[in-house]
C-alpha cells in the first residue's frame, strides 16, 4: 500500500502532458491487449486491464481530472461505435431471417431486461439502479460466439442461428437501452428535485437528430470519390451529432444508431462497404482509448460489497437468454436443436455492455443529492461506479464461459466434429 501511494503522489507531482499520456496509453494498452489474446480472453480485457493499472485504484496516473479532460475521447468512440452498430441493422436482411429468429430475439432480449430488472430491484431496492442493470443484460458478445463456431467448424440449422441472433441482438438490445437509461435518468433527476420530465421528447429528438444528420451525410457524399473525402464525411458527421447530443442532453447512442440505420436501409451496397472500410482504419484505435479509459474508472475496492449483486446479475441474465430464446423458439416453430440449445450459445458478453456502462458512468455523474434522501436512493455518481464495476467483472465471467457453452451446445447439436472437439 506504501508503494501504490507513493507512486501514486509522484505521478501526481510528475504528470506528464495530456497528448504524451493518450500515445503512451494507445501503444501500450495495444500489448496489453495482444497479452489478453493469447490466453484466450478478448482485448478489452487487455485493454480495461492497463486502464486499472494506471488509474485511481493503483498507479493514479489518471487521476478524476485528467479522466474528466479526455471524456470527449470517450464520447467520440461511442458515437462511431453506435454509428457502426446501426450500420449493421439492414431490416431487408431481419426479414429473410424468417419470423421464428425474429420471435427468438425479441424473447430472449426482452426475457433478460425482465428477469435482470426484478433481481437487482429485489436487492437494491432501487428502480434506476435496476433499470439500467436490465437495459445491459440483452447486449452479447458475437466475437466469443463466432470464434468458437469458426474453431470447430460448425454447421447446421443451429449454427445459422447463432450467427442470426447474435448478429441482431446487440441493435435491439441498444435500442432496448436508450429507453430505459433514459427513464432512470428521468426518475432519478424526479428524486433530486431537478427533473425536466423531457423523456419522451430526449427520445424523440435524438431519432430526428439521427434522421436529419443520416439524410444530411446521404445527400452530401452523393458525388465524392476519393476514399479521404468519405471519411472526412463521416468523421464530421458523427462529431457533429454528438456534439448537438451533448448541448441538448440527447441520447448519444440513439441518435447515431439511427442515423446508421437510416444510411444502411436507404444505400447502395457498395456505399455501404465503403463506409464499413473506411471505419475499420479508426474503430481500432478508439476501442483502445475507449476500452483503458473505462479501465481507469472500475473502483476495484468496490468489488467485494458488490459481489452479491454480481451473483444476481449473471444468474437472472443467464435464466433469461436461455429461458427467453427457448420461449421465443417455441412461439417461432423452429427446430429441436435450435429450441434446445440456441440461449446456451448467445451468453457471451463483452465490449457494448462495459461501452453501455461507460455511458451510464459519465451520463449519470454529477447529478446532485436531494437535501431530503428518499428511501434506497444513490446518487448519479453512485450508479455510474456499481454499473461499471459490477458489468466488467461479470463481463470477464461470460466471456470465459459464454464460448464454452457455445461448444457443449453445438456438440449436443450435432453441428461440429466430435474428434475437432476434443
Amino acid at each position: 500500500m506504501n508503494f501504490l501511494t507513493s507512486t501514486q503522489h509522484y505521478f501526481q507531482a510528475h504528470s506528464l502532458p495530456i497528448l504524451a499520456l493518450i500515445g503512451l496509453v494507445a501503444l501500450l494498452s495495444f500489448y496489453f491487449g495482444k497479452l489478453t489474446k493469447a490466453i484466450r480472453l478478448p482485448l478489452i480485457i487487455g485493454y480495461m486491464f492497463f486502464g486499472v493499472l494506471i488509474g485511481p485504484s493503483f498507479l493514479g496516473i489518471f487521476s478524476q481530472s485528467i479522466q474528466s479532460q479526455l471524456s470527449f475521447i470517450t464520447e467520440i468512440a461511442l458515437g462511431f461505435v453506435a454509428l457502426t452498430i446501426g450500420l449493421e441493422l439492414n431490416l431487408n436482411d431481419l426479414k429473410k431471417q424468417g419470423s421464428g429468429i425474429i420471435s427468438i430475439i425479441f424473447a430472449e432480449s426482452f426475457g433478460a431486461l425482465i428477469l435482470v430488472f426484478f433481481a437487482v430491484l429485489l436487492v437494491t431496492k432501487n428502480i434506476p439502479l435496476a433499470l439500467i442493470f436490465g437495459s445491459i443484460a440483452p447486449a452479447s458478445a458475437p466475437a466469443g460466439t463466432v470464434a468458437v463456431i469458426k474453431e470447430y467448424r460448425a454447421k447446421g440449422t443451429l449454427t445459422k442461428a447463432l450467427y442470426a441472433v447474435v448478429g441482431f441482438d446487440d441493435g435491439l438490445g441498444i435500442i432496448l437501452f436508450g429507453f430505459a437509461s433514459a427513464i432512470a435518468k428521468n426518475i432519478l433527476l424526479h428524486q433530486t428535485g431537478s427533473s425536466t420530465g423531457g423523456f419522451f421528447k430526449e427520445i424523440a429528438l435524438s431519432i430526428i437528430i439521427g434522421l436529419t444528420a443520416g439524410a444530411l451525410f446521404c445527400i452530401l457524399v452523393r458525388k465524392l470519390k476519393s476514399s479521404s473525402d468519405y471519411f472526412i464525411h463521416i468523421f464530421g458527421i458523427v462529431l457533429l451529432m454528438v456534439g448537438l447530443s451533448h448541448v441538448f442532453h440527447l441520447s448519444l447512442i440513439l441518435t447515431n444508431m439511427t442515423a446508421g440505420i437510416l444510411i444502411i436501409n436507404t444505400q447502395r451496397h457498395s456505399f455501404i462497404e465503403m463506409m464499413h472500410k473506411e471505419l475499420t482504419n479508426v474503430i481500432p484505435l478508439l476501442f483502445i482509448l475507449f476500452f483503458t479509459l473505462a479501465g481507469t474508472n472500475l473502483q476495484i475496492g468496490a468489488l467485494p460489497s458488490l459481489g452479491l449483486l454480481g451473483i444476481v446479475y449473471i444468474i437472472a441474465r443467464s435464466a433469461g437468454l436461455i429461458g427467453g430464446s427457448r420461449l421465443g423458439a417455441l412461439f417461432g416453430h423452429v427446430s429441436k436443436n435450435v429450441r434446445n440449445y440456441v440461449g446456451l450459445g448467445i451468453l457471451s458478453q463483452a465490449g457494448v455492455a462495459i461501452g453501455l456502462s461507460l455511458i451510464v458512468k459519465q451520463d449519470f455523474s454529477g447529478l446532485q443529492i436531494p437535501e431530503v434522501v428518499p428511501p434506497h436512493f444513490i446518487s448519479g455518481d453512485q450508479i455510474g461506479t456499481i454499473v461499471i464495476t459490477t458489468v466488467t467483472a461479470t463481463c470477464i465471467f461470460f466471456e470465459i464461459i459464454g464460448p464454452i457453452l457455445t461448444k457443449i451446445a453445438l456438440k449436443k447439436a450435432g453441428e461440429i466434429n466430435v474428434k475437432d472437439s476434443e
